[in-house]
Order: structure tokens, then sequence, then C-alpha cells
């Protein structure tokens, strides 16, 4: 848990805030990856930004940094995401919709046919 009481599951070389980004020496590699995310945002058109109500403390959010490597433990990518701190959100109040990251039928394809090849059971 960190100083906001939020649980971090990082790996022990990644970054866990913005200004950690800004200590390392991979920082250029890491901005990139934010400004990729911020970039995918608006392309997507992901939120529409307003004015914020009288009284009304907006949501907030956070940068999640993870290097995504090979087999062999080369670093391929930087990926940074940005997330809402959502446990603070209410349904109809902060939100009205939501949206989860799917997996790849051929992703779940390829873990059952390492499942079955394997004689693993799945329950």
């Amino acid at each position: 848990m960190n100083e906001q009481n939020d649980v971090l599951l990082i790996e022990d070389n990644e970054p866990t805030t913005y200004e950690d980004v800004l200590k390392t020496s991979e920082s250029e590699k890491w901005l990139h990856a934010m400004k990729s995310e911020m970039d995918s945002m608006y392309e997507n058109q992901v939120w529409t930004l307003v004015e914020a109500p009288e009284g009304i403390k907006p949501i907030g959010c956070k940068w999640i940094f993870k290097k995504k490597t090979d087999m062999d433990g080369n670093v391929i990518t930087y990926k940074a995401t940005l997330v809402a701190k959502g446990f603070r959100q209410r349904q109809g109040i902060d939100y009205d919709e939501t949206l989860t990251r799917c997996a790849m039928l051929k992703s779940i394809r390829i873990l059952l046919a390492i499942a079955t090849h394997y004689d693993y059971e799945i329950w």
C-alpha cells in the first residue's frame, strides 16, 4: 500500500508515479508510452471534458506502468495506462456504463491448447 492506501501490484523496477518516471534512466520511453496512451484516448473519444459542477470533486486518476518483456526478460514495450480511481465512483452519478478489456479468442484457444497438451484440469 502507498500513502493513498492504493494496493500496488508491480515489479520492483517499474515506476509507481509520474515523479518516479522522471527520475529513471528510461524516462523518455515512459513519457512516450504516456503520450501514446493519451493520444489513443483522444482518438477513441474516451471522455468528454466538461466543467465540474459546483461542490463536486472530480474522480482522481493514476498512471500504471508496465514493462512488456519477451521470454528472456528483455523489455519489448513500455506500457503506460491511465486509470480512474474507480473505488470512489458511484454508478449513475460518476458513470453510466463500464468498459473492460476483453481477451482475444485466439489467446483463449492457445491457453486451452496448452491445457489440453499438458492434461491440465480446467474448472
